[in-house]
């Protein structure tokens, strides 16, 4: 016979669960086996039983159990195994008989091959010894003295755990870990060895963001609970995962220095002009001032007039500092002075990156962006540059938490509602350190040969160093010209639009030297620049607004470089070169624009760049038919050069995300030029969807309000309810199911009173998925039905295979299974007319799942299949996912957990990725439910609690009440009779509530 103590209690003949009784002869049997091959006394059995209360016929209760386990036992031929001695009994069995020992045999073997540095075999031998157990030591007994003993196996497993990962990470197997160290930490949030065991595994597969994410959890719940830091070994770890370097990672973790992705350390400095003069004062004032203390983050504010060389001399001076931080230097241009300051958002967002976040990993909010730029700051020091500040409001979620780190601010303001800063209050240069400055930019020699003409011209550029730079770059492209008609020029004040003088009017009369010495083209490009206002560009952009080609575009802003009014940025992802306009100097082109050309010159600049952009949006979309149903408005096709389109077609998602902002900047200067329509028809479905995917919903919310205002302002009702659509779509997109039906009704009422069938069609549609999530199942099905018919009218197969698709999918919630065939059979022919492979995807998905709740698993399994493969095909990988998870439950519910497993690990990862909740939610269910097939009830409960800490800020009451059904099987496994029926009732009544299939299929079971 075989017995068995890590788990429930239980005793085998071959196969053939032996039976044992109830808890108390179990409890004394589990004492017997604990103490096998010695003497137990009976006295030391009735405490087990008992404790410090037993009955008067305790003793002979004993003797009538160990009678009943002996004719028990010798039914299957071993009743001598328990004997009578004096002063109790004792079991005799071999070792290998029990668990116990079996897992301690093992322990002690993989023990001994991980200190001889075997890991494969440790892991083989640990990994063995954890498949013995079937859940909690004794578990099923009542409360005992043996609580002690399964407290003690218990703690004795997970130490056995700790180091079965321990070797399996240090013999390369550490690419399934992840899901099942993600689970034990959620256990055994403060146990810090397991926590770093997932730190390391997270680093190996490159997840470096997610590592030094667990790491500030686990240190939010040391300090919250223990009111204590993390230990020496798991803060040296994240030191090193931070740093990267490779004696580092060898010391903290000889584990790391494998094949991790390792993430540089950012170095953002703009370089300090050659020519860099004078401010020795502030230099030496502002360096002792950043110098990392122990006390809070050193922060230095750079004030003064526009032109002044803030932005230059915190350049320079981050640069001799750039040694005392040594885990990196971050630059923000944050456009202070433009009609369009950088969002705090969208700055932590680029810091992020640069810090190793992983772009699908930005939290959505500001406060959750600034709180893990804090975290991540906490143990590192870094020095921050944030240019050309707008306000306090723009700058306090920019600053660091901890010392350690530095900060130098330029701006227009003094900032003075910031605490904790010191104020360099920036003037112009003194006389000799401006005159000093001229020489370095024009020369000593031309200096030297009229030493007072230089004076005059220092002195009528009011010392300002922008003003010396401007015309010392008039100067360089005219080596010929001496300095005195330059200076009797600047003398003469009808030449200069204002006095030579600090601040806003000495960057404006310097401006105009460099402009005026511009040739027609370059003066032409430099004022609808100015005109246009977006934060960067491309020479696409300059050909449109100018009204030439690509490369005579990139030779006029190289014209524009050279002559320092347009700065060079980078190249973006594509090896596109991009530009930018000081922000001082865009608002002096803006000026000049608007004086020199007519109002509708500059208009059809603007509508020609941003129609340049619906062009390529447009091509990017054209290959590729939508999948849903959405109101369009006619394209009108914008002529541009085929090899800028083929370079954009080549990866449209890259162009997208290099673009996105200043697509919607451009879009909201539209709106302020009064160009509505074409602000509308950057906001229609077609053009939208180049704003799908992780983490653009900021872009795509700015352009859908520019829309929605555009609209509304143009008194164009019609307008106002395509966009009404559009914000919808977006606020289900974002889970917020209330508002995305708001937005629906808003827009069908507007297509009422207009009598626009297609337009009703597409609120209804959206009002129907809208309602789906909530369980809204039969309003769903009302509003798609009425859909499909306007649809059928309109002969619109995206919207018929969309409607039915969506349709199919509510009916097959609701149990009526022959109208879901119905309707995802006609979805897939209408999405084959309409050609559209990623229609035909979702449908094939989703009549996957119809077969899959019809138990029809060849269908179920082929047709999810088609549509993984379909997705795969076209890059879809959030889609692929889905589908995966789809196959991967069919393949589980026959039985095939083992292949299942992988695939839905792999799903769970793509989710978390591209920042998709609800597919982590349903992920995790699923996963759920495999571990408590396998009986893995820790898992099981893990996975579940996961998902519903996902689902409960969701309005989405039947997934959570199927969450509950899951929950009260887990119950039952546990042997919770009273939680499962309390679980299942809750979930029963929701069934009931929204009509939900699963109430007749519990009716069915009785």
């Amino acid at each position: 016979m075989e017995f068995r103590l890590l788990g429930p209690v239980s005793a085998y003949a071959g196969d053939e669960a032996v039976p044992l009784g109830g808890a108390k002869p179990k409890a004394l049997l589990a004492a017997l086996l604990l103490e096998h091959g010695r003497v137990v006394s009976a006295h030391r059995l009735v405490d087990v039983l008992w404790g410090e209360d037993p009955p008067d016929t305790a003793r002979a209760l004993v003797q009538t159990y160990v009678s009943t386990l002996r004719r028990t036992f010798a039914r299957y031929g071993a009743g001598d195994l328990i004997t009578t001695a004096a002063p109790g009994y004792v079991i005799r069995i071999e070792p290998e008989a029990l668990d116990v020992e079996q897992f301690t045999w093992l322990l002690t073997q993989g023990r001994a091959a991980a200190a001889a540095g075997d890991s494969p075999a440790a892991a083989d031998l640990l990994r063995a010894a954890d498949a013995l157990w079937q859940g909690p030591a004794l578990s099923g007994l009542d409360a005992t003295e043996l609580t002690a003993q399964a407290s003690r196996l218990d703690e004795l497993r997970a130490t056995a755990v700790e180091e079965r990962i321990a070797a399996e990470i240090a013999a390369g197997q550490w690419g399934d870990l992840v899901a099942e160290l993600t689970v034990l930490v959620g256990q055994r949030p403060t146990n810090e060895r397991l926590r770093g065991q997932l730190m390391t595994v997270l680093y190996r597969l490159g997840r470096q963001a997610e590592a030094l994410a667990c790491y500030r959890e686990g240190r939010d719940v040391l300090i919250g609970e223990l009111g204590v830091e993390p230990g020496p070994e798991l803060t040296a770890l994240h030191h090193a995962i931070l740093r990267g370097g490779t004696e580092q990672l060898a010391a903290a973790s000889p584990e790391l220095t494998g094949p991790g992705a390792v993430h540089p350390v950012p170095a953002q400095l703009p370089p300090v002009p050659a020519d860099f003069t004078g401010r020795a004062a502030e230099i030496e004032a502002l360096a002792q001032g950043l110098l990392p203390t122990d006390g809070a983050p050193a922060v230095q504010v750079i004030a003064g007039p526009g032109g002044t060389g803030k932005s230059t001399l915190a350049t320079a001076v981050a640069h001799r500092l750039a040694e005392h931080f040594p885990d990196g230097q971050l630059y923000a241009e944050l456009r202070g002075m433009s009609d369009a300051p950088a969002e705090p958002g969208e700055v932590l967002s680029r810091f992020l990156r640069a810090l190793g976040v992983e772009q699908a990993q930005l939290p959505e909010s500001i406060e959750e962006r600034a709180d893990l730029y804090r975290s991540l700051l906490a143990q590192r020091r870094m020095l921050l540059v944030l240019d050309d500040a707008a306000s306090e409001q723009q700058v306090r979620p920019l600053l660091p938490g901890r010392a350690g780190n530095a900060v130098v601010i330029t701006s227009r303001d003094r900032l003075s509602g910031l605490s904790g800063t010191t104020l360099t209050d920036l003037r112009v240069l003194e006389p000799d350190e401006a005159l000093l400055l001229l020489r370095r930019l024009a020369g000593d020699g031309r200096v030297d040969e009229d030493v007072d003409a230089a004076r005059r011209i220092v002195e009528y550029c009011g010392n300002l160093p922008l003003a010396l730079r401007i015309v010392s770059a008039r100067l360089a492209g005219r080596r010929a010209l001496p300095l005195k008609p330059l200076a009797d020029r600047l003398a003469d004040e009808s030449r200069r639009l204002n006095h030579l003088s600090a601040g806003d009017v000495g960057v404006r009369s310097s401006i105009e030297l460099s402009y005026r010495a511009l040739d027609d083209g370059c003066r032409t490009t430099l004022r609808r620049l100015g005109w246009f206002g977006v934060p960067d560009f491309s020479p696409w952009v300059v050909s449109w607004l100018a009204e030439t080609s690509p490369t005579e575009a990139e030779e006029l802003v190289e014209q524009l470089v050279d002559a320092q009014l347009v700065e060079f940025v980078g190249v973006d992802r594509m090896g596109g070169l991009r530009y930018r306009l000081h922000d001082l100097i865009r608002l002096y082109a803006r000026e000049c624009a608007a004086l020199e050309e007519p109002a509708e010159d500059l208009a059809d600049a603007v509508a020609r760049a941003l129609r340049g952009w619906l062009a390529l949006i447009h091509r990017a979309a054209v290959d590729s038919p939508p999948a849903e149903i959405r109101w369009r408005r006619p394209f009108s096709p914008h002529d541009v050069a085929e090899e800028l389109t083929a370079l954009v077609i080549a990866d449209p998602w890259d162009w997208f995300e290099a673009e996105q902002s200043a697509l919607a900047s451009g879009v909201e200067r539209a709106l302020v030029l009064g160009l509505y329509d074409l602000v509308f028809e950057f906001a229609s479905a077609r053009n939208a969807s180049a704003f799908m995917g992780a983490n653009r919903f900021a872009a795509r919310t700015r352009v859908i309000e520019a829309a929605l205002t555009a609209a509304r302002r143009a008194a164009k009702p019609h307008d106002e309810a395509v966009i009404l659509t559009e914000l919808g779509q977006l606020r289900y997109d974002q889970d917020h199911y209330t508002e995305a039906r708001r937005q629906f009704r808003a827009a069908l009422s507007l297509f009422r009173e207009l009598n626009d069938l297609p337009g009703q069609a597409t609120a209804l549609a959206g009002l129907g998925i809208a309602c789906r999530e909530p369980g809204r199942f039969a309003e769903g099905v009302h509003f798609l039905d009425q859909a499909t018919a306007l649809l059928h009218d309109a002969r619109d197969d995206i919207g018929i295979g969309y409607c039915r698709r969506i349709a199919g999918s509510v009916r097959l919630e609701l149990g009526d299974y022959d109208g879901a065939l119905a309707d995802l059979t006609e979805s897939l022919a209408a999405y084959r007319r309409a050609g559209s492979r990623l229609g035909e995807g979702h449908t094939l998905r989703t009549l996957g799942l119809y077969h899959r709740a019809r138990d029809e698993w060849d269908d179920a399994e082929r047709r999810c299949a088609e549509s993984a493969e379909i997705f795969h095909e076209l890059g879809d990988e959030l889609m692929e996912a889905y589908a995966v998870r789809a196959l991967a439950k069919a393949r589980m519910r026959q039985g095939h957990h083992g292949e299942a497993l992988p695939r839905l690990e792999w799903a769970l990862s793509v989710s978390h990725t591209m920042g998709d909740r609800w597919g982590q939610g349903a992920t995790l269910r699923v996963l759920g439910q495999l571990h408590l097939a396998e009986h893995r009830l820790d898992l099981a409960q893990a996975c579940f609690d996961a998902a519903h800490d996902i689902w409960q800020s969701m309005d989405v009451p039947v997934w959570q009440a199927r969450l509950d059904l899951d929950r009260s099987r887990l119950l039952a496994a546990r042997g919770d009779t009273a939680g499962a029926r309390t679980a299942q009732a809750r979930a029963r009544q929701v069934f009931h509530d929204h009509g939900a299939r699963e109430l007749a299929e519990l009716d069915a079971r009785g």
